[in-house]
């Protein structure tokens, strides 16, 4: 018997799609239909998903049911997985419609068949493509890293060729801007996405495929969405592929194919927090980071399809690891002796079938290796991070890899946590750095379904508290961590109280931090909490203006900048120039200027312009606002508080 539930239709209820089905099908539609299709799937919000054996139907009105039977990766790879009961099927609207409402799926996770060598994804097969969690990609135990040019070489024919359609795809995105980047522009973006993965370009790639996901967020208002995010990833398309096109042959901005998991011998590694995992495309899970005995950061996943609810329900997750079941909460306060042991380039640990290991006893966090997270200074250790490279699939980029400190709350500003950073020392009520920054704690993930915004609520009501604190730098904010995890800080009396089974560390996403486990109140120990955040470098300095004209581009368009810069053509460079910011002033004006440039045709007509200059005038701007907010982020580390 058939087993039909109705639900909402959502994106994360329906299944992935690789984007060359969804292109093709944008591709395959009557241009008359066109103009119809962004409406189309915006009536698709209120209709019931029905699940039947092996997959989904969607009713999309009278003689019209959609049904979709993904393949076994759980993704739509090919476009007989998808079929229409209308009689224009498959060229209609409402197959296409549903296409386009589900979320775009990484090649890696669902591979497509045509253009793999194996059966799976997670490092123990030849499955070429993307992680699932991270972007970055996955690929054999064995054999040569793919799809990055050898050092010096200029990309082929066929790459340029690739490159030249996604700037052409990315720059047309640009000039009409969100309100008309509809579905259309968009599958122009995956047919060039997929181009590019034919080619062996994966940062392009990766890149046109977030924009995809970012666009959508941003015309779907999806909660913790910022145009930010948006702004930024644009920007990197625009780079590569300009670049790219251009016949650079610099191998990073090809990118790495495959993430090669290569033998490491026999490895110590011990627990340090667990995190939780939501995607853009549907994937929920956990993710347990580790330190080896020699001071390596790796990582251990258990990232499936499920979204929110099943990042939530993966807090005592059980993962097989070769011949081993690793419970997540057991290894983020333990440790394993793991031998047969493969590793990625990023850290992430392979449990392919040749992996045996054995517990450890754990360890506390001012112990043997994970008390090396601690050992330096946080302004030390996020200059250094901030010097490494931009590239977005580098494992060394900024705000990849775990930093730790010591931190005294001091107070709040909505969900963010203010501290400072204690000096070194025994002191038993350890003082703040003098002249230390005002250190913003940030929670990761705002969704409900986990627990970092209340937690950092909880630590935010206690000024004066001492915490160890495990997170991530937040690159695109000054003094910003995104913690993971806290744990009292050795030998101080305001600090946390946590129970012994938790071995000294409470992970903000799943824990729950009580009023027990808070020290009492005492003046003595307790600081006065600061009234003032200090001041913020980036937003308080003029860039803010150059940053609304970039961020205006994308949510506006080139004709909203245009008549942005005519009404502010003084607000915009004059105190840029007065601010002694004359590139930014500069870069800023020049790309008010072509935003308002028009064309005549033969008869005198206005024109709209090619894109390209207007393209090349934005991506100048935001490099340049990239990088000197980049290091007024770094100063931000060191600067004492004020305000």
């Amino acid at each position: 018997m058939t087993d039909r539930t109705a639900t909402a239709l959502a994106t994360d209820r329906l299944p992935p799609v690789l984007p060359a089905v969804t292109a093709a099908a944008v591709a395959a539609l009557p241009p008359r239909l066109h103009r119809r299709l962004d409406a189309g799937v915006e009536r698709l919000a209120d209709v019931p998903v029905d699940r039947v054996d092996g997959g989904l139907s969607v009713d999309c009105g009278p003689e019209a049911l959609v049904t979709l039977t993904p393949g076994p990766t759980g993704a739509v790879t090919d476009p007989q997985q998808v079929r229409c009961s209308c009689l224009l099927a498959p060229r209609c609207l409402h197959r296409t419609a549903v296409l386009v409402a589900c979320p775009v799926a990484d090649a890696a996770s669902h591979p497509d068949p045509a253009s793999t060598t194996g059966s799976t994804p997670d490092g123990r097969g030849t499955v070429a493509g993307r992680s699932r969690k991270s972007g970055r990609t996955t690929g054999p135990a064995d054999g040569p890293t793919a799809g990055r040019t050898d050092h010096g070489t200029a990309p082929t024919k066929a790459q340029r060729a690739a490159a030249d359609a996604l700037w052409r795809a990315a720059a047309t995105v640009l000039a009409v801007g969100v309100p008309a980047a509809g579905a259309v522009p968009q599958a122009e973006l995956l047919r060039a996405a997929h181009t590019a993965r034919l080619a062996g370009l994966p940062r392009a790639e990766s890149a046109a495929l977030r924009t995809v996901r970012g666009l959508r967020a941003h015309r779907d208002r999806q909660a913790g969405h910022r145009l930010a995010d948006l702004v930024a990833v644009l920007h990197d398309l625009l780079y590569v592929a300009g670049r790219l096109a251009a016949g650079d042959p610099d191998p990073a901005l090809v990118g790495t194919l495959r993430r090669a998991y290569q033998p490491d011998g026999t490895l110590e590694v011990y627990g340090v927090c667990r995190e939780p995992v939501i995607s853009a495309t549907g994937y929920g899970g956990v993710v347990t980071h580790l330190v080896a005995a020699d001071g390596r950061q790796l990582s251990f996943a258990d990232v499936k399809p499920g979204g929110p609810d099943r990042a939530r329900d993966c807090a005592r997750a059980v993962t097989e690891m070769g011949a081993v079941s690793v419970n997540h909460a057991v290894l983020s306060r333990g440790g394993l002796r793991i031998t047969g042991t493969t590793v990625s380039a990023d850290g992430r640990l392979g449990a392919g079938k040749g992996v045996r290991a054995t517990p450890l006893a754990g360890t506390d966090w001012s112990a043997g290796p994970l008390a090396d997270l601690f050992a330096r200074p946080l302004a030390e250790v996020v200059t250094a991070q901030l010097a490494a490279a931009d590239d977005p699939e580098d494992p060394a980029r900024p705000g990849t890899a775990l930093v730790g400190g010591d931190l005294v709350v001091v107070g709040a500003v909505g969900d963010q946590v203010l501290a400072r950073e204690l000096a070194p020392g025994t002191d038993p009520d350890r003082a703040p750095v003098p002249d230390g920054p005002v250190i913003r704690l940030v929670p990761v993930s705002s969704h409900p379904v986990l627990a970092h915004v209340t937690n950092l609520r909880r630590l935010a009501s206690w000024p004066g508290l001492r915490i160890r604190v495990v997170g991530r730098l937040d690159p695109d904010r000054a003094s910003t961590l995104r913690p993971l995890a806290v744990g009292p800080v050795p030998g101080v009396t305001a600090t946390l109280r946590l129970p012994a089974d938790w071995h000294g560390r409470a992970d903000l996403g799943y824990d729950q931090v009580q009023g027990g486990h808070l020290p009492p109140r005492e003046p003595a120990t307790m600081a006065e909490p600061v009234l003032t955040a200090g001041v913020d470098a980036v937003a308080e300095s003029p860039l803010w203006r150059v940053r609304r004209l970039v961020e205006l581009a994308v949510s506006g368009g080139r004709r909203a900048v245009g008549e942005a810069a005519r009404d502010e053509a003084a607000w915009l460079a004059g105190p840029l120039r007065r601010a002694g910011l004359t590139t930014a002033a500069a870069v800023a004006s020049a790309l008010a200027s072509e935003s308002d440039r028009r064309g005549r045709d033969v008869f005198g007509r206005l024109t709209d312009p090619d894109p390209d200059r207007y393209a090349w005038a934005w991506l100048a701007a935001a490099a340049h606002l990239a990088a000197t907010e980049r290091e007024l982020i770094r100063s931000s580390w060191t600067a004492p508080p004020s305000g």
